[in-house]
């Protein structure tokens, strides 16, 4: 199981995933293993033998504005009460949680400041 409060995951969300994996592979060195989804090829980002993160398209029925983001997803021992405490400290929750077989449960929600993560109760398995 993760840490409750630590980084879990991070995904980079682009229009242009040819252009974003060439510039990582020159810059950072990593290479990258597809993953088939429903919407369209996720590319697991790997630093050697270690996924570090993830590239996927925008997808216009999930997010609005085209514009490239990072995502980052801090993991929690309880995803529905850490949204829960979101909204009570000021942020926002952006939808409701859902689960992501093999991955496990996660909630998108913005801080007091406006600033956008995902909040993750890791799969068992996952």
């Amino acid at each position: 199981m993760a840490t409750h409060g630590t980084i879990h995951w991070t995904e980079l969300m682009t229009g242009d995933v040819d252009a974003a994996k060439e510039y990582y592979a020159a810059v950072c060195g990593w290479t990258f293993s597809e993953m088939p989804m429903p919407t369209g090829t996720y590319y697991i980002c790997m630093n050697g033998e270690t996924p570090v993160g993830g590239i996927v398209a925008i997808d216009p029925d999930f997010i609005d504005d085209p514009t490239p983001r990072w995502i980052t997803y801090l993991a929690v021992d309880d995803v529905d009460a850490a949204v829960a405490q979101t909204s009570a400290a000021g942020g926002k929750a952006l939808g409701a949680c859902f689960d992501v077989p093999q991955v496990g449960r996660i909630g998108m929600v913005s801080d007091p400041g406006g600033a956008v993560l995902g909040l993750i109760t890791p799969a068992e398995d996952g």
